[in-house]
Formats: C-alpha cells, structure tokens, sequence
C-alpha cells in the first residue's frame, strides 16, 4: 500500500523546504520508490532538490486546452485523445534515484479544463501505485485535496513557524480538513526555524487553543540560509545539520 503525505501551510513557513528534507531522509533510508508531487502554484520544490524545473501538468494543461479553443487538433491520426493525454502526462514524469517528480503548476489561460483534470486525477492514481511513498507539496488551500485530483491523504503536515499568526494559519488549515470532511488519518504540525529548537509559552499556548497534535519543531538552521542564498540545493546539506537531525527524529516518532 502507498502511504501518501501532503504538506501544508501559509507561504514563507519553509514548507517546500521541510518537504524536500523529508524526501530526502526517506531516499537516504531506502524508503524508495517515491513518487513527490509539487502541487504548489509557486512550484520550487525542483530547486530544493536540485533537479531542473520539468515541464509541468499545467503547461500541458494549457497547451491542450489552448489547442481545443484554436480548433487545432494536435493528437497524431493514429492516435486517441486518451491514448495522447497518457503520453503527454507520462513526458512530464521526471526520474530520479529512487524517487520520480511530477510538477502539477497551473493553468493560466481561460476556457474550461474539467475533462483534463479529470484525467490528470486518473494519471496520478496509476502512478502513485507504483510507489511506496507519495508526497505532495501542497497550497494552503487544499485545492488538489479537496477536489478529489490527489489520490486519498493518509497523513497531512502542517508547517508553520513559531509565531502566534503563524500557529494561527495552520489551525485554519486543520479547520478547514474537518469542514471539507477529508478522510485523513493523521493531521500533524512541525513548527519550523524555531530559535535554539525550543518555543516560548505563547507559542505553546497557541498551539494547545488551536487543539494542533505538535510532531516535532525543527530549529532556526544558518545552513538552510547559506545554502538557500547561495543556489546549493538544501538536500546536500550535512547530514549531522541541526535541521536534518530534528527532522530525522519527527519521521521517526511517525514510524512511516
């Protein structure tokens, strides 16, 4: 059975960054095959992972799309629609070591696109299949959840930093899980670029109002900011950094 993880969480908590580690430590532990999905409207999590932006479901979204408006057909003759939307979606599916990527992006033109996210939804389920570990960098707001475009979620992490607005956000997001009745088994937050690893009193007390299941809390890193500011992807970072060490520890208590 594939187990598959979303991540979740306002803009700037460092969550791609928290998604692209957590990869990783799986890779690292022979987790693999792994199937990561950038479902992010603002997809970087490539630049986490040192990989080339793909091309991404939403560029050929709108290729497709934009094709149809322009009564351009561009399916070969011995070609089904079906059978072209397989191949188009499969060249988009970039291979790595143990683990494979999809960039979901978005759509920028106009037009409706019902007919091709619902195939999008039925290429995910057969990929994801195929995979121990499903894991998505999600938007705040659950789009590709909600919608029914990702396969069911077992385990959704809200990512947020250690401010009361931050504890704030995710709580909204874990409300919004339960208004939108997602059968998820597990909602958890990782409360990240904590001063010292530790938080204050009202942080706690934020997080305890907001009735969040805290995991862990991963600690303010130099080494994140070095490696980000200077173009080196964060998955080559040490492997005894404070960031990974902590991380390394929440995944533990996960038993994934």
């Amino acid at each position: 059975m594939t187990c598959s993880i979303a991540m979740a969480g306002k803009g700037g908590t460092g969550k791609t960054t928290v998604c692209g580690l957590f990869l990783d430590h799986l890779v690292k532990s022979g987790k693999g095959p792994i199937l990561a999905v950038d479902a992010d409207a603002n997809s970087n999590l490539n630049e986490v992972l040192g990989v080339e932006r793909p091309l991404t479901l939403g560029d050929i979204r709108e290729e497709i799309a934009r094709a149809e408006l322009e009564e351009k057909n561009p399916i070969p003759p011995n070609m089904s629609k079906q059978e072209y939307m397989d191949f188009r979606f499969g060249s988009a599916l970039v291979e790595e070591d143990n683990y494979d990527m999809l960039v979901m992006g978005r759509t920028q033109g106009k037009g409706c696109y019902c007919y091709v996210n619902d195939v999008l939804r039925e290429q995910l389920r057969k990929f994801y299949r195929n995979y121990n570990y499903l894991i998505v960098d999600n938007e705040a707001g659950l789009e590709h959840i909600s919608r029914g475009i990702l396969p069911p979620v077992d385990l959704i992490l809200l990512v947020s930093d250690c401010s009361r607005r931050g504890i704030q956000a995710a709580g909204r997001i874990a409300e919004m899980i339960g208004e939108l009745g997602l059968q998820v088994k597990k909602v958890g937050l990782i409360v990240n670029r904590a001063p010292g690893g530790t938080l204050n009193d009202g942080t706690k007390e934020e997080i305890e109002l907001q009735h969040l299941d805290l995991l862990g809390v991963l600690p303010q890193d130099d080494g994140v900011f070095e490696y980000d500011s200077g173009g080196t992807p964060l998955v080559q970072l040490p492997m005894d950094s404070p960031v990974r060490q902590a991380l390394g520890k929440i995944i533990q208590t996960l038993e994934l």
